[in-house]
């Protein structure tokens, strides 16, 4: 159960089944993020891949026989009619066909039809038709899959498709549960085992003891954990600064170098980042501190050049030295800009109070200060009405609550209209009367705010304060894990299984996944006490609490 190995099979496939000789990839917009996803440029080189392209924008009509072309691409109405111009006037020697998700028939003879030359040497479907972001994580980099709080119909085709392509190329024909209060979580649901039926051939695995099980949930069931700071390094990263597609874009930092205006932060060709990116914001920049010590010694060793024997060690050396001095650079500049921002924008303060209105239920307090707090000047706006929205979806019940006066500190603010607004918003899409399947309600009353301070000597101007929350994904798959999971909220579709137990478990949110998730399902994939459990977890995208908020004036607004 490990999504990105599972994509980078199927690329490695592709090199190595077009046999020896120099190789064009020709890809769609969609396909090149999958590809880059998993696999560095460096490393497909290896594979004789000289030349990268997309159908729909070649930079190049120029004739290059003696190239083959490997052909990666989603099975788009699009693609199918620009695949059938590149076949009528081939510009490489050879076609090697991959399609990333089920092709019709139909298509297919299209294709074969405009193969008059007949340089096409194979078609074959290579189930990687989504973008692995970690071994048990993964998206479709949909943002706003909803219009009045349903489907787009083109998103819902997508999410089909999209997780198709991960239970073909996990080689599972699971199971299905939804989240019964979810209307948008069935129709998935039916749309999913419409194509089990249909392709069940290509489904046809022999069932384990444990049968796989697939979960779809809504993120309206939890909205609070998108609007929570984030304090774990890979979280904060994404929280303040974005990831897309691995890519982190710091071209804003004043004085920033052209090498280092964007960078890429993968798992798997950084050695740092791998090690790292679950620690909280305190302990990474303990480790960033060791980096630098363990840089600077060899730095120093890389000084004494005297002899032949230090000259060749120093060549056999320098490319470590090098990457090693690439990601120093790197994670300095990330970690200082995280530390200027949390600086800039109060966020400490912010995320206490986050955590106790998330995890405590004290109204009159957290009231009188969320007032104090929105009077700061050094708040943002947003992240004023962001803690504005926490109060709406925690207390909208409460006898006392009091949405209006808030608004009404944020309009004498200078909030703008279109933000305060997003509260009214944010509370139709995640309110309480959009019922909660984990019970006693939106949020885990159990669960007590940590608060933990610690202050580095080495590493001035480093005070971090590290928040612990626990979304309602870690409960509901505790509750699942040990079978305790209601159906009457979570129903099967179609037929139950005799053995209620799970082993494989591939889980879904409709309208996004956040980091902390990505934490939780990582923590109990490690845990000994469940049993070989394995979880993937994916969604439509990957929220921090601005495409989260977005999400929001999508399906709210239609």
């Amino acid at each position: 159960m490990n999504v990105i190995l599972a994509v980078k099979m199927y690329v490695t496939k592709m090199a190595e089944e077009s046999g020896p000789g120099m190789k064009v990839l020709l890809m769609d917009k969609v396909t090149t993020s999958i590809v880059s996803m998993v696999y560095s440029q460096s490393e497909i080189l290896q594979k004789e891949v000289y030349l990268f392209e997309r159908l729909d924008s070649p930079s190049s009509t120029e004739p290059m026989k003696h190239l083959k072309c490997i052909v990666f691409i989603r099975p788009t109405k699009d693609n199918i009619g620009l695949l059938c111009n590149e076949l009528r006037n081939p510009r490489y020697g050879m076609y090697y066909i991959y399609f990333s998700n089920i092709i019709s028939k139909a298509d297919i003879k299209t294709l074969a039809e405009c193969d008059e030359i007949e340089v096409v040497r194979e078609v074959q479907e290579f189930y990687g038709d989504y973008l692995a972001v970690s071994p048990h994580l993964f998206t479709l980099n949909i943002n706003g899959c909803s219009q009045d709080l349903d489907w787009n119909p083109t998103h819902l085709q997508r999410c089909t498709q999209g997780i198709t392509a991960v239970l073909l190329s996990l080689k599972k024909c699971p199971y299905i549960r939804y989240q019964g209060s979810s209307g948008m979580a069935k129709k998935l649901s039916e749309k999913i085992r419409e194509i089990l039926t249909k392709e069940s051939s290509l489904f046809d695995y022999r069932q384990p003891d444990v049968p796989p099980l697939l979960l779809i949930l809504d993120r309206r069931s939890d909205a609070i954990t998108p609007l929570l700071t984030q304090w774990t390094y890979q979280a904060m990263v994404h929280e303040l600064l974005t990831i897309s597609n691995n890519r982190v874009n710091l071209s804003r930092i004043p004085g920033i170098s052209k090498d280092l205006s964007e960078v890429v932060l993968s798992s798997e060709h950084d050695e740092f980042y791998a090690d790292n990116l679950y620690l909280n914001y305190g302990e990474i920049g303990q480790t960033m501190k060791e980096l630098i010590d363990e840089f600077q010694k060899k730095a120093k060793s890389h000084q004494k050049v005297e002899s032949v024997t230090d000259m060749k060690a120093f060549v056999e050396h320098y490319p470590n030295f090098k990457k090693m001095s690439g990601t120093v650079s790197k994670h300095l500049v990330i970690i200082g800009e995280l530390s200027s921002l949390v600086t800039k924008r109060s966020l400490l303060e912010v995320s206490e109070m986050e955590q106790e209105m998330a995890c405590q239920d004290q109204h009159s307090q957290h009231l009188h200060r969320l007032k104090s707090l929105i009077h700061n000047s050094k708040i943002m706006n947003e992240d004023a009405c962001r803690l504005v929205m926490i109060y709406a979806l925690r207390y909208n019940k409460h006898s006392n609550c009091d949405i209006s006066s808030l608004i009404d500190a944020l309009k004498k603010r200078g909030v703008p209209e279109s933000l305060y607004k997003m509260v009214y918003n944010m509370l139709e899409y995640g309110s309480q009367s959009f019922e909660t399947t984990i019970e006693p309600n939106l949020v885990a009353q159990d669960a007590v705010v940590k608060i933990t301070k610690r202050f580095f000597k080495d590493l001035k101007g480093v005070e971090n304060v590290y928040t612990q929350h626990v979304p309602i994904l870690k409960e509901t798959l505790d509750e699942l894990i040990k079978g305790r999971l209601k159906e009457n909220f979570f129903p099967f579709l179609g037929r139950s299984p005799a053995n209620k137990r799970v082993q494989d478990v591939i889980v879904f949110i409709i309208g996004g996944v956040t980091y902390e998730e990505a934490l939780c399902v990582h923590l109990l994939n490690k845990s000994s006490a469940n049993s070989g459990v394995r979880i993937v977890l994916g969604g439509t995208t990957i929220h921090n609490t601005t495409s989260f908020i977005d999400e929001v004036g999508t399906a709210t607004f239609g």
